[in-house]
């Protein structure tokens, strides 16, 4: 069985007891006695005493394992307490009161996390590291390098350039040449346009909704709203710090917030501008904020399943130039170096 579908199987056997003792409580005939066997020992066997046991048994990881053993059980608990009818529940109630001092702990854990990355973060901006390996460097050492420090490490990105973005300097980010792409058709404007458009019908919807529906929806709504605002500013702030850079053999396309693209200037088979509209694809990773991306870029090998790549830069005559020269440079060089090694 494959790694992947074995860490899985923790979560697939929460849903699968859920499903089954919830089907179990809630009926009302033989297979309960008519909701006489209502016992919520039968949901807790497996919740607290089955669910640890499978998560130690797929996750090789002890520590990985007690973190997710203790997660789904705190998922299960909540599920109880929605199934188990209330007549039935004795130890139930204990267990519901518990959940909340083990999500306190595991908050108090993370918010001292964040705490940490966020000071080195702050300490290796303030020494004019690249802000990129500022951010990376302190979430990889805690969260590894798979999806979740990726989805990290853009949250702190966007908390970064939201709350100190003065400290970040386009000049302090790795690169032999830097290309900018925030005045390529207004792109910087639009997102302030956004950002005005959001801050300006918040309140509007917010008052809307409360009276309208319910002032929950209305809370709901607004928190929701005030994130993607967040989001927004945020962007708006990096997309004139962020540059698109050529870093020894590599180019690095930063755009925004969004994770940095790393391509070797030996795989890219082609460069040239682009006038036209370019639809989604799954082939195609596009690069753009405002009007049709005006820089193509058409690799030798494809990443992942990416083979073509659209930019939206400011000067697409001097990118693609750099990009060429910097290309037949590294190439003439590793020429050069073979040939000595075969002399």
């Amino acid at each position: 069985m494959s790694s992947s579908i074995k860490s899985k199987l923790p979560l697939l056997f929460l849903v699968c007891i859920s499903l089954w003792w919830g089907f179990y409580y809630q009926s009302n005939g033989t297979l309960n006695d008519y909701g006489s066997a209502n016992f919520e020992w039968l949901f807790l066997l497996d919740a607290l005493i089955v669910l640890p046991i499978v998560c130690f048994f797929c996750v090789e990881d002890r520590k990985e394992a007690l973190l997710k053993s203790i997660v789904l059980v705190c998922l299960a608990v909540l599920v109880g307490s929605y199934i188990i009818p209330e007549q039935s529940k004795l130890v139930w109630h204990y267990l519901e009161s518990g959940r909340y001092v083990v999500l306190v702990v595991i908050l108090s854990f993370e918010l001292v996390a964040i705490l940490t990355v966020y000071l080195a973060i702050k300490a290796a901006i303030g020494k004019s590291e690249d802000p990129d390996h500022a951010i990376e460097k302190p979430i990889k050492k805690y969260a590894g390098d798979g999806p979740v420090a990726k989805l990290l490490s853009f949250e702190t990105r966007m908390w970064t350039y939201a709350l100190f973005s003065k400290r970040v300097q386009p000049e302090s980010f790795s690169g032999e040449q830097h290309f900018t792409y925030h005045n390529k058709d207004g792109a910087q404007s639009n997102l302030l346009g956004f950002i005005l458009l959001i801050a300006f019908e918040m309140p509007i919807m917010h008052l809307f909704l409360h009276f309208i529906w319910s002032l929950f929806a209305a809370n709901i709504f607004t928190l929701l709203t005030a994130f993607s605002l967040l989001f927004f500013f945020a962007e708006y702030r990096a997309v004139a710090k962020r540059p698109i850079s050529l870093v020894g053999n590599h180019l690095f396309i930063r755009y925004g917030l969004y994770q940095p693209l790393a391509i070797p200037l030996s795989n890219i088979a082609k460069i040239q501008k682009n006038m036209e509209f370019v639809k989604r694809a799954r082939s195609i990773k596009r690069y753009n904020y405002s009007g049709y991306p005006n820089v193509e870029i058409e690799l030798v090998e494809p990443m992942g399943n990416v083979k073509n790549i659209f930019v939206g830069v400011d000067n697409a005559e001097q990118f693609i130039s750099a990009v060429l020269a910097e290309a037949s440079r590294h190439k003439n060089a590793l020429a050069g170096t073979l040939r000595q090694e075969l002399t």
